[in-house]
């Protein structure tokens, strides 16, 4: 039961917790011990809280994961692990986070559980509304950045929304486009957007988003505000990385269909993973020498 239960809360997909981290960096705090502390507990808190919600998730989409041809062997859809279980461990980790979460500090604490009641609200049904789903699962991104800053007493950028809600829409609609082509005529049987979605529309959306998060992080990086905090104009010399990394997604995307799961795309591919690696530490050179 112990193994079904790790399984069924996903601790793979927590490395989209990450994000919450975002604002240690762009604070130029990555050096100091107590703010690491502080973002290192807040990305425990929305793992755990993750956590409860992919148990959840999974009672409420048990009959459809059943049809399914991976998800059916997840172990609340075929039966290894009892819903009951599940639901009790999902509220022992939220009663657990949240007041841990408050006590970090009082807004960051809001934005986990206002990320837990969304995440909630779209299993039990905000999933089956077309663009509306995407939309939640780039806010849930949105409260993640925004939580890491809060939990770090830092002050919230405007283009840290900007920049990281468009980039998650853009993997969110890699996404869709995935389950419709891996799914093909049953689509609509394993999620209702499915059938309302196509892939022209689905393509249109990725590429508007693709081209919004390239211009707003282009603008952020040579915007005064970010020149006169930082002292420099050469965070705009990071651009290249942004580009490769979202091109290179793109390309998993639309030759190897990799999007379904975009967790497994970026952590399979050696190719991002040496992006992003490259990504911080050039941005570290520039913020913090």
């Amino acid at each position: 039961m112990i193994r079904d239960l790790c399984i069924s809360m996903r601790p793979r997909q927590w490395s989209k917790n990450v994000l919450v981290f975002v604002g240690l960096l762009f604070a130029q705090d990555m050096l100091q011990p107590d703010k690491i502390r502080q973002a290192m507990t807040a990305f425990l808190s929305f793992s755990l809280v993750a956590a409860a919600v992919y148990l959840v998730n999974d009672v409420f989409d048990k009959r459809k994961d059943a049809l399914h041809p991976v998800k059916r062997l997840r172990p609340i859809a075929s039966g290894r692990l009892s819903p009951i279980i599940a639901v009790l461990v999902a509220v022992f980790w939220a009663v657990i986070s949240l007041p841990v979460a408050f006590h970090l500090d009082h807004r960051f604490g809001i934005a986990l559980a206002v990320y837990l009641g969304m995440s909630l609200a779209y299993s039990a049904g905000m999933k089956n509304i077309i663009i509306v789903d995407v939309l939640v699962i780039s806010a849930g991104f949105v409260l993640r950045a925004l939580g890491g800053a809060w939990a770090i007493q830092e002050p919230v950028s405007s283009w840290l929304i900007i920049c990281t809600i468009f980039l998650a829409l853009f993997m969110a609609l890699g996404k869709r486009r995935a389950e419709i082509l891996s799914l093909g005529d049953h689509a609509g049987d394993v999620r209702k957007t499915l059938v309302r979605y196509d892939r022209v529309f689905l393509d249109q959306m990725i590429i508007i988003s693709t081209a919004a998060c390239l211009m707003s992080y282009a603008l952020y990086t040579l915007d005064s505000e970010t020149v006169a905090k930082f002292g420099t104009r050469n965070l705009v010399l990071t651009l290249p990385l942004v580009i490769y990394g979202l091109f290179r997604y793109l390309y998993l995307i639309y030759h190897e269909n990799r999007g379904e799961s975009p967790e497994k795309a970026i952590l399979g591919d050696r190719a991002i993973l040496l992006c992003v690696a490259l990504y911080v530490f050039v941005a570290a050179v520039i913020l913090y020498l």
